[in-house]
């Protein structure tokens, strides 16, 4: 794989409904809510959310993610990334013993130049960086859908 190209998978386990947890995703300008790492969400258009990420490194991704499958029914979503990094991320929602799974792949290049030309060295600490910010976004969800799941207080 050359030094600048990256492929993630994830699989989330949610004790949620997968219409929640399928909600739950396609709401972009809710993700800073849960989201530690997810720093800002502004909509552009209809379909496409200008995203501001940082993890553990002391550096920001600006993306532009596009929504390109949103299909509810059969727990489906894409969206297309530009900006910082150019690919994809994808999810499937789906069940598994009574619990919610959440399949993520994501397949992107780095095109920022710096992040490009520390590439072959930092490679390991980006993907370090990576995996915590998905473990983040997978504690923050969970407890997000836990709280909207509790009655309220009367």
């Amino acid at each position: 794989m050359p030094v600048n190209e990256y492929r993630f998978r994830s699989v989330w386990s949610i004790a949620a409904a997968p219409g929640a947890v399928f909600d739950a995703l396609v709401d972009l300008a809710g993700y800073p809510a849960w989201w530690p790492d997810v720093r800002s969400v502004s909509e552009v258009d209809e379909d496409t959310a200008a995203v501001v990420c940082q993890a553990v490194l002391p550096y920001r991704l600006r993306l532009h993610m596009r929504r390109v499958v949103q299909d509810a029914p059969n727990g489906r979503l894409r969206v297309d990334l530009t900006g910082d990094l150019v690919g994809y991320i994808g999810a499937l929602v789906d069940t598994d013993q009574g619990r919610t799974r959440l399949k993520i792949a994501q397949e992107v290049v780095v095109t920022r130049p710096l992040l490009r030309l520390m590439g072959p060295v930092a490679r390991p600490l980006f993907v370090a960086n990576h995996g915590a910010m998905m473990w983040r976004g997978q504690r923050g969800l969970r407890k997000h859908l836990a709280a909207a799941a509790r009655p309220a207080p009367e």
